[in-house]
């Protein structure tokens, strides 16, 4: 059992999701992005067991020093990005001072990687590596509903045209692993509306299916 709840954050309308179990109290958050006012308010009751990062564009980790003083919570991120959360030419913010300005925050405390299983909120993720938009661009798996960052969008991908994008490897981490789950799993991506990978195997012009 996994409950979503959406909130779209800061300047660039990135999708955080905050999810619960079967226990109400219990949650995890995926990219709390900038200005998480809302966010924060939400989780104020709630006992956050993680943090877990896609990757670490300042727009998806924009938050994560807020909430996790807040809820002494951990975050988790993938090891080809573990220096980006303290370096903001990496992450990006260095780059839009007019968002707001360079945004650091301390290292993540767990990495992540290809085929691991993280046991939270009663649930089982398991983590996709799918890079591309950026080295360390993760999915994560729970039962139908894939948490896929700015891979794979609503009849669309991610840029990739930032540091360390790569535009074979996007389509490759497309086709071969997220194009291989089932045609009902449920995309919650980064930015914008919820779809299904049957559908972007039928109507993505960017990745069309084999």
């Amino acid at each position: 059992m996994l409950r979503v709840e959406t909130f779209n954050l800061g300047p660039l309308q990135t999708n955080a999701y905050l999810l619960r179990g079967e226990d109400d109290l219990k949650a995890v958050v995926i990219d709390p992005g900038m200005n998480p006012a809302a966010l924060m308010r939400r989780v104020e009751h709630l006992h956050v067991e993680a943090i877990l990062l896609t990757h670490a564009h300042f727009d998806h980790m924009g938050g994560v020093e807020e909430l996790r003083k807040a809820k002494g919570c951990p975050v988790y991120l993938h090891d080809l990005e573990a220096d980006w959360l303290t370096d903001a030419k990496h992450n990006g913010s260095a780059m839009w001072s007019d968002l707001g300005g360079p945004i650091t925050t301390d290292p993540a405390e767990f990495a992540l990687a290809q085929g691991q299983t993280l046991s939270l909120i009663g649930n089982e993720f398991k983590v996709l590596h799918t890079p591309g938009h950026s080295p360390g661009s993760v999915s994560f798996l729970c039962g139908k509903d894939l948490f896929a960052g700015d891979v794979l969008f609503r009849e669309g991908v991610g840029r990739t045209d930032l540091y360390g994008g790569r535009q074979g490897d996007l389509v490759d981490s497309i086709r071969l692993k997220l194009y291989k789950l089932p045609d009902e799993t449920v995309v919650y991506p980064g930015h914008g509306p919820r779809t299904k990978i049957g559908y972007e195997k039928a109507n993505n012009p960017f990745v069309p299916a084999f």
